[in-house]
């Protein structure tokens, strides 16, 4: 039995037995668990191996080209999981990242066209020659500006007319979704130019999400904007009383979800080297499955980019793991059910754990 130790002011103690281990150390067993068990299926029903390398090569244990598939194809949800983890956070609900990216895509890829496509005049011009050919900061920056839009205008009416988050971003999910498919009348948008294509070229979008986890990793961890987003989805009454600007700091965490949302439609309009109005669709219940995956609590003030990316890998493996066994699409969207589903329970059941000091 561990002997409890003496701590701080007033001989107050604490029993060592009864320290935690990171709620992400829970999600990463759970991804190595469902690595094992894909890894089982494999040698049962198909007779190789899902991650190890079976070629015979000397070079590489494992099977590069499906983490190179994995990790790709969670990569851009990715962007919009770290904004939506920080929303999640402090408290909030963000439903409109999916359609934000169809409808940036859309507005960024119209001023990223080449004019000219084989000697002839691109087919699919969005707003004319003239909006053709142009320097590539300027669809970035466009593209950026509309999700920083609607990001704002989301924390606004979110923390200047309380409306529920829940409503708020509904709205600018169906507002969205309208701008994308009116912008040309669903048409696609297509051709971009060379180096507008870099953001999806190869690795490229991982390399982003890698970097952007990394970014808000250490200012949700070492930042006042992280303290106090931490807070505010802890307990905002206490929060606000304790001197924290409630209302702008919301406005700034969904300014931040919608310009990384931005971020994402950029690259995957350059990764699709096309835009189209349905684009983006699901994502934003895609990003909420990975960060409550990941441990991030939906009543607020609690959780991590860390888990988050962690519970984009375990995505990454099912979706993998599934077409490794030829398994139909549909049979994803169930298991991704259940998942969210059982990750929820957990939570729910960990804070009546806390509250009642077990």
């Amino acid at each position: 039995m561990a002997t409890p130790q003496t701590h701080g002011v007033g001989g107050l103690t604490f029993d060592t037995s009864k320290r935690r281990w990171p709620n992400e150390m829970n999600v990463l067993i759970a991804l190595v668990i469902i690595v094992g068990i894909f890894e089982l299926l494999g040698q049962l029903m198909m007779g190789q191996s899902f991650l190890f390398n079976s070629s015979g090569r000397s070079d590489s244990i494992f099977n590069e080209q499906r983490l190179r598939i994995i990790v790709l194809q969670v990569s851009i949800v990715g962007i919009i999981a770290i904004g939506v983890t920080q929303v999640i956070i402090s408290g909030g609900i963000d439903l409109s990242s999916g359609s934000v990216v169809g409808a940036t895509a859309m507005i960024a890829m119209s001023f990223a066209q080449m004019g000219l496509v084989n000697g002839n005049p691109n087919p699919t011009l969005a707003l004319g020659p003239w909006a053709t050919d142009l320097p590539v900061i300027v669809p970035v920056a466009i593209g950026l500006s509309c999700g920083l839009f609607a990001g704002v205008i989301n924390g606004a009416l979110i923390a200047y007319t309380r409306i529920p988050p829940f409503i708020a971003t509904l709205g600018m999910m169906v507002t969205a979704r309208g701008i994308s498919k009116w912008w040309t009348a669903g048409k696609p948008i297509s051709f971009p130019t060379e180096s507008y294509r870099v953001f999806g070229d190869g690795l490229m979008p991982v390399f982003i999400f890698v970097a952007l986890a990394i970014l808000f990793h250490l200012i949700l961890r070492y930042t006042v904007y992280g303290k106090h987003t931490y807070a505010i989805g802890s307990n905002e009454d206490a929060a606000r009383m304790s001197g924290i600007k409630v209302g702008r700091h919301k406005v700034l965490v969904y300014t931040i979800a919608g310009m990384l949302a931005g971020i994402a439609a950029i690259v995957l309009s350059s990764k699709n080297l096309t835009a189209q109005a349905g684009m983006g669709t699901m994502y934003e219940l895609d990003a909420i499955a990975m960060a409550v995956i990941g441990g991030v609590s939906l009543s607020g003030g609690r959780g991590s980019i860390l888990g988050t990316v962690i519970g984009s890998l375990i995505f990454g493996v099912i979706i993998s793991g599934f077409t490794f066994l030829r398994l139909d699409a549909y049979y994803q969207e169930m298991v991704k059910g259940g998942i969210i589903v059982a990750a929820v329970v957990l939570d729910q059941w960990r804070q009546r754990r806390a509250a009642y000091g077990a």
